[in-house]
């Protein structure tokens, strides 16, 4: 299956075809910037269109309603103006990719996450193109998009966009983002595009205007759930999934635990098999803890948060928020680590009543794990990483724990030589009550919480700029640790089964044994001089990062240490 535009403007040598769906609209017309307004015809189940004659690529166009309501349209494909301006004719094919799948395979795949504003000084995709070499270097096999869809402003993280099928024009337009889409498969990288299916952002959001796309039969935390019981915003979806993967190698879906579909066959089945016929990957954030993503519906890998949060609390001892599940810290990393995650179907305190279900049956590539993304980041009122929050020994650890077990690793930008800037949260809503809003809610957020000084603004240019990179602040030795790590993953034999019977971890007390054939990875979250006990056996030190002794079947290390050993 090759996808081909069908909802939107799709142009050609000599005109453009529109359709839309609006079934609130009792006549619609399409009205062309310094040119005629064209009558769309009804075309049957709610959809109108109509073709217009010498209206080409770089047109603006706006649909107006019999009222004289003018508004973009729901699949354009550029918002040059803003959200709420016109929408503009884009040539796909003319700007399209020209590289080829990258073809990494999924089990082969370490992702690093990266935010189009604040990756590069430039803040655009162009400026991210730059970087994908670096990035190769660094042992990164994908580059993880996040949300590129338009939204309010130019300062966002994504997840308020309100034109799904738009390239954000401040990043470039879908000219720079197919750019950056090369430049990542010149340098042997898969690009995936991180896309949101189970809510749109408030301003600028016209989507209910036009037809029924909401339904307050179900609530999502960002109020009336999208209505995937009706086949034309099934469709809708569905063709913005197929229009991404047309460029990118694979979808990461945003929060599917906010999707709310009891059809036959569900909504995420349908994207799954829409985007495998087209050659691409799907993975899915949810906080469900089911493999039926999986089973059921042929997602090729989920997040998997347990084994970020245990991780987490051994290494800050922090217990607010969803950190109080986590409170036996070890135990739950080890959990996470044999079994995928932690919580299958036993009582967690923040949810109040039983979570999860059991998936060891599924191999490590089944999930995506990390020790720092957005959101975990994000969620703190300062946005610290996990830099300011641990030594470096620490550090070590959370890497060395990350690349070396059996799921797919996720990284942050910048994690890899150990970056101290901040990811806050920021918008630039232009609706003054929305922005004002936005920022009295963060500011509610942290109340309970024990934060000392005032809570930065979402709304404040100066919050943005204080989270891009600032790359002559890089760490070399947290970068050749990164690199040595991933080197290891990617090269030993040991480390390419994924299956959860060729792993093995346990504990003494505070130290984590990881182990995976003639690979084993010792891990302290010790504060003091710590000895462990090696299996039997002849082993040498292949990593450490700190200065371990290895003496008789007796390893010496002090502190937050990582010591990769192999057997000899």
């Amino acid at each position: 299956m090759v996808w081909k535009p069908w909802l939107g403007a799709v142009s050609d040598a000599s005109g453009t075809h529109f359709r839309v769906w609006a079934p609130r609209a009792r006549a619609l017309s399409v009205s062309i910037e310094g040119g005629a307004t064209a009558a769309l015809r009804a075309e049957g189940d709610g959809y109108f269109t109509a073709r217009v004659e010498g209206v080409r690529a770089g047109a603006r166009y706006f649909y107006r309603f019999p009222d004289g309501r003018a508004r973009p349209d729901p699949a354009s494909l550029l918002q040059p103006l803003g959200v709420h301006g016109p929408s503009e004719v884009v040539d796909l094919p003319a700007i399209a990719p020209r590289s080829g799948r990258a073809g990494v395979p999924l089990e082969k795949l370490i992702f690093c996450e990266i935010h189009l504003g604040t990756f590069s000084s430039e803040g655009t995709a162009d400026g991210a193109a730059r970087f994908m070499p670096e990035m190769a270097e660094a042992g990164y096999s994908a580059v993880e998009v996040m949300p590129v869809a338009a939204f309010p402003g130019s300062r966002n993280w994504g997840y308020d966009g309100v034109a799904p099928f738009a390239a954000h024009a401040d990043y470039g337009g879908p000219a720079g983002l197919a750019r950056l889409v090369d430049a990542a498969h010149g340098a042997g990288l898969s690009a995936f595009l991180d896309v949101v299916y189970n809510h749109l952002g408030p301003e600028g959001n016209y989507l209910g205007e036009f037809g029924p796309y909401f339904t307050s039969r179900h609530k999502t935390p960002w109020g009336d759930a999208i209505d995937f019981s009706l086949a034309p915003v099934r469709r809708y979806f569905l063709e913005n999934a197929l229009r991404w993967s047309a460029w990118f190698d694979g979808l990461r879906l945003d929060a599917v635990h906010g999707i709310v579909d009891e059809s036959t066959r569900h909504i995420l089945q349908e994207i799954a098999e829409g985007v495998h016929e087209e050659g691409g990957l799907v993975v899915a954030e949810s906080d469900f803890n089911d493999p039926a993503l999986v089973d059921s519906y042929g997602i090729d890998a989920c997040w998997a948060d347990d084994l970020h949060h245990a991780l987490h609390v051994a290494l800050t001892g922090e217990s607010q928020g969803y950190y109080q599940d986590y409170q036996r810290p070890m135990e739950a990393m080890v959990a996470a680590l044999s079994r995928g995650w932690f919580y299958e179907g036993q009582f967690k305190p923040s949810f109040g009543r039983k979570h999860g279900k059991p998936a060891a049956h599924l191999p490590g590539r089944r999930f995506v794990v990390c020790a720092q993304n957005h959101d975990q980041i994000g969620n703190r009122a300062r946005g610290e990483r996990l830099a300011a929050l641990t030594d470096i020994g620490g550090l070590r650890v959370a890497a060395a724990i990350i690349a070396l077990q059996p799921a797919l690793p996720l990284y942050f930008q910048g994690e890899e030589w150990a970056a101290k800037e901040p990811f806050l949260y920021f918008t630039s809503h232009g609706d003054q009550k929305l922005a004002e809003a936005v920022s009295r809610g963060r500011r509610e957020e942290f109340k309970a919480f024990a934060w000392q000084g005032e809570v930065p603004d979402p709304q404040s240019p100066e919050t943005f700029l204080r989270c891009k990179l600032d790359r002559s602040r890089k760490d070399p030795a947290a970068l050749a640790w990164h690199r040595a790590l991933l080197d290891l993953r990617r090269a030993h034999p040991s480390l390419q089964d994924d299956a959860r019977s060729s792993l093995r971890t346990w504990l003494e007390g505070r130290i984590l044994f990881l182990r995976r054939r003639d690979i084993l990875l010792v891990a302290s979250f010790s504060q003091s001089a710590f000895v462990a006990d090696v299996p039997s056996g002849r082993w040498r030190i292949l990593l450490d990062s700190g200065q371990a002794r290895l003496e008789g079947g007796k390893l010496r290390g002090e502190g937050h240490h990582a010591i990769v050993l192999e057997r000899a």
